[in-house]
C-alpha cells in the first residue's frame, strides 16, 4: 500500500509581525495569520494542486484553519478539525488553557469545515515537550491508520516535527518553518521522509525557526 501524508506548518502570524497585538487581543494565544502569512497559505496551495490529496485536517486554532482553509479552497476539499494537532499548550507560552473560537464561530467563517468530524486526539493543557511529541506522534498514527487515502495535516511548528516522528520513527530533526511542508511515503508499512521543511513554493521565508 502506497500513501503520501502531506505535514504543513501555518503561514506567518499576526503576533509575529506586531507583537503589540497581545496586549488588547480577546483571544491572545490564538492569533490569525499576518497579510505575509494569508499570501504564504495561497502559495501553499498553489503547490498543492495536482496533487491526490483527499484528506485535509487542521489544528483548531485559527491561524491554522486559516491556512487550510486556502488550501481546501483550492482542492475542493473539506477540513477535519483535529484536536491531535493542536499548538503546543506550553505553560511557558500560555498562563491557562488557550480560548478559541468555537466550532460554531469556525464554521460560520468557513464552511469547509467539516461539523460531522471528531477529533481522534484531544490536546490538555499543560504539555511539557516529552507531552506534544507524544500527542502529535499518536494522532498521526491514528489519522493514518484510520484514513488510507493521501492527506494533509496542517498544524504547529512542534505537531509538525511530533506528527513526523511518530510516522518515520527515531528523532529525525525536521525544519519546521513557517508555511513549510514535510511529505512522507508509506510504501507497505515502512515510512520515508521525501521533502523535509519544503519552503520552495514560498515568495518570503524565514531563516530562524521561531515555535511561540
Amino acid at each position: 500500500m502506497t500513501q503520501i501524508v502531506w505535514i504543513a506548518r501555518h503561514g506567518n502570524r499576526l503576533d509575529f509581525v506586531n507583537p503589540e497585538w497581545f496586549n488588547t487581543a480577546e483571544r491572545p494565544y490564538d492569533p490569525p495569520l499576518s497579510e505575509d502569512g494569508i499570501v504564504q497559505a495561497k502559495q501553499l496551495g498553489q503547490r498543492l494542486v495536482g496533487e491526490k490529496i483527499k484528506q485535509i485536517f487542521a489544528s483548531p486554532f485559527l491561524r491554522t484553519v486559516q491556512t487550510a482553509n486556502c488550501v481546501a479552497d483550492l482542492l475542493d476539499l473539506p477540513i477535519k478539525l483535529e484536536s491531535g494537532l493542536s499548538e503546543w499548550l506550553n505553560p511557558a507560552w500560555m498562563k491557562s488553557q488557550p480560548e478559541k473560537l468555537s466550532l460554531d464561530e469556525l464554521h460560520k467563517l468557513f464552511p469547509r469545515i467539516d461539523r460531522s468530524y471528531t477529533s481522534r486526539v484531544i490536546a490538555h493543557y499543560p504539555e511539557t515537550s516529552e507531552n506534544v511529541l507524544e500527542r502529535t506522534a499518536e494522532t498521526a498514527k491514528y489519522l493514518t491508520t484510520e484514513f488510507s487515502e493521501d492527506m494533509l495535516l496542517v498544524g504547529h511548528g512542534a505537531s509538525v516535527v511530533g506528527t513526523t516522528q511518530g510516522l518515520v520513527g527515531g528523532m529525525p530533526e525536521v525544519n519546521a518553518t513557517l508555511c513549510c511542508l514535510v511529505k512522507l511515503l508509506r510504501q507497505e508499512q515502512e515510512w520515508v521522509m521525501e521533502l523535509n521543511g519544503d519552503t520552495s513554493h514560498l515568495s518570503e521565508t524565514e531563516d530562524v525557526i521561531r515555535f511561540n
